[in-house]
């Protein structure tokens, strides 16, 4: 990788971490509903392939210190949560002419692999019962398939409110910059 595309990964990969460890301090940056302000930040792989490895890192660094607070079996987290990340960017990156489909690769990806390992992670927090909705009759606690079923739906759609309500804004401000031409080493944004 240029010099320029590693300075471009580190500081795509310190915005998400960044974002990600604001938001983990509420209950919604994870569990089995999750609405990660940093997940917008993925808009930025159709601008340029460095966010590829910037978004795996920094989803690495964020999950790290996760892991830090909830014990070992977060280490999950460090692992298949960057890889939900690492596949979506490249998705994104592949399809990046047609941003509908394009931002559709994090959110798949997430919703897809996330919710495999989240019953495993969640189970260790005593007194917590992600899987219970009392007020909505669901009750998707117990059997793993219920929680991961419970979990595509649910990371599938926070991921989308946040990377199709906020990134896809984001993307077309982007757009509408020249943040295309910057990342690509040409010349500097003019208003």
């Amino acid at each position: 990788m240029r010099t320029r595309s590693i300075a471009q990964a580190g500081v795509i990969g310190a915005v998400y971490a960044a974002l990600t460890l604001v938001v983990i301090q509420s209950p919604l940056g994870y569990g089995p509903v999750q609405l990660r302000l940093s997940e917008a930040v993925t808009v930025v792989a159709c601008l340029t392939p460095a966010a590829i490895p910037g978004l795996w890192i920094g989803t690495a660094v964020a999950n790290a210190y996760l892991a830090t607070q909830f014990g070992v079996l977060a280490l999950l987290d460090v692992v298949f949560g960057s890889v939900a990340s690492l596949l979506g960017a490249v998705w994104a990156w592949r399809h990046r002419d047609r941003p509908g489909i394009a931002l559709a690769g994090p959110v798949v990806a997430n919703a897809l692999i996330v919710p495999a390992y989240l019953p495993l992670m969640l189970s260790g927090l005593a007194g917590l019962d992600y899987y219970r909705i009392p007020a909505l009759g669901v009750d998707a606690s117990g059997a793993w398939w219920a929680m991961y079923l419970f979990g595509v739906v649910a990371v599938g759609l926070g991921q989308a409110v946040v990377v199709y309500g906020l990134g896809l804004p984001l993307l077309r401000l982007l757009k509408r910059l020249g943040a295309e031409r910057v990342l690509s080493g040409g010349s500097d944004v003019t208003s």
